[in-house]
């Protein structure tokens, strides 16, 4: 086993360190350690084996479609309308302009279920209209980045469906609905630092609309706000499943996109289509490599290892779960949301179901974990989009990110510490005990 594990560690972090991609060096590390315990053959087709088997799920067929439904909705004038609607709703705040990218953020990102997603829509309209307002520049693409995460608690979320596969069944609808509270929690909490940051430097304040623009901005977002309704609704009364939902937003992202605010066109269809396969490919090949590794490692016996470590760590409760916070926090400085998932939920997963959390509310937890990750260094994804799309420095936002930092790490918290606010609705919707 000492060995094993060596080879898989050892194999895996010299890959990355010699950026090979990240699902190219989990497949060759997983090949490497089999090999390192059976032959050839049985290992080359042990591994085929453990990747088909890692997508043969019908749960993983929502991701194609939830991913052609963002790209129509990030086409389809989407983002335009949303903020639109949010300036109407606090644009005439001090500081309103990054309380409108915040809600902007939030609601796109649920709607398209992708944080880069998100970052390139909203961020490439309010990063240059908010500094041509007087904001700074650093400080907008800061508030984008930060925001444009909670989208991936806001369902319909990818993720959770990939995490739902990863921990052996728990409910995507508890799961979709378990992460409102949370969501919403980090968006109102980056409000509250962008508020004071933008009191303490003066920030301007944006007009009132006429109540004639309200109403207009207002009706116009409503068709694109709907699809949250559609989607979710549909899970909760039982009318489809999570997969089915999402063939379903795809009709409907066509209808708006196409046919009610015709800014997609029939013949840009192709060119979206074969967007979309090319990331569902990038997606379900990280899923099967991951899958394999996972395999692996329990074949080994290393989640147990490492659980029963952490569970002899300490006798304190509260040590193992800042412990395993701070373990994740790290993965996802380094690591693609989807293999950390479903490489660490197996570890870690059997340890706070022993220290009494429930799978759902852990699920909420570890998700949070990853998306700070996305936004901090040296590998967040939205905080390379981010900096890309303002044309400015990695190092330059990190002084306006800090406090947004510290409010996502109390977010954190308080979703760990309190179960109530991961599982409170799931509960009042009795879709768990």
């Amino acid at each position: 086993m000492e060995v094993a594990v060596l080879v898989l560690l050892v194999s895996f972090l010299i890959l990355l360190a010699l950026n090979v991609p990240i699902s190219i060096s989990i497949g060759a590390a997983t090949v490497l350690t089999m090999l390192c315990t059976i032959d050839f053959d049985p290992a080359m087709i042990t591994m085929a084996q453990r990747m088909a088997s890692g997508i043969d799920s019908f749960a993983l067929l929502a991701i194609p479609f939830f991913i052609f439904s963002g790209m129509l909705m990030g086409s389809g004038g989407i983002a335009r309308r949303i903020i639109d609607f949010a300036k109407v709703l606090v644009g005439m705040l001090p500081g309103g302009l990054a309380f409108v990218n915040i809600i902007s953020c939030t609601l796109f990102g649920s709607i398209s279920g992708s944080a880069v997603a998100a970052t390139s829509a909203i961020g490439g309209f309010m990063i240059p209209s908010m500094t041509k307002a007087g904001y700074d520049k650093n400080f907008n693409t800061a508030v984008t980045v930060a925001s444009s995460t909670t989208g991936l608690l806001i369902p319909p979320s990818n993720i959770l469906i990939v995490f739902s596969l990863a921990s052996g069944g728990v409910s995507i609808a508890a799961l979709f609905i378990a992460g409102y509270l949370p969501g919403l929690l980090l968006a109102l909490g980056l409000m509250i630092v962008c508020g004071l940051w933008a009191k303490a430097k003066g920030y301007p304040v944006g007009e009132k609309p006429t109540l004639k623009e309200a109403v207009e901005k207002t009706l116009d977002a409503v068709p694109s706000l709907f699809l949250i309704f559609i989607v979710i609704g549909g899970i909760i009364s039982g009318f489809f499943t999570a997969t089915e939902a999402s063939a379903i937003a795809v009709l409907y992202s066509l209808l708006l996109s196409c046919v009610v605010y015709k800014e997609v066109k029939f013949t840009q269809l192709p060119a979206l289509l074969t967007k979309s396969v090319e990331t569902t490919a990038i997606v379900m090949f990280l899923i099967a490599a991951s899958s394999a590794m996972s395999w692996i490692m329990s074949y080994q016996n290393i989640p147990q290892t490492i659980s029963q470590a952490l569970i002899t760590l300490s006798d304190n409760p509260l040590l193992i779960l800042l412990t395993i916070n701070l373990i994740l926090l790290a993965v996802g400085a380094f690591m693609d949301m989807t293999p950390a998932v479903l490489i660490f939920t197996p570890i870690f997963l059997p340890v706070v179901t022993e220290l009494g959390m429930s799978p759902l509310q852990f699920g909420i937890v570890m998700i949070l974990n990853l998306c700070i990750g996305l936004c901090t260094p040296p590998v967040g994804s939205v905080l390379f989009v981010g900096a890309s799309i303002s044309k400015t420095s990695i190092t330059a936002l990190i002084r306006p990110l800090m406090p947004m930092y510290l409010m996502m790490f109390a977010v954190l918290a308080l979703v760990t510490l309190v179960p109530a606010i991961s599982e409170f609705l799931p509960r009042a919707l009795g879709l768990i005990e």
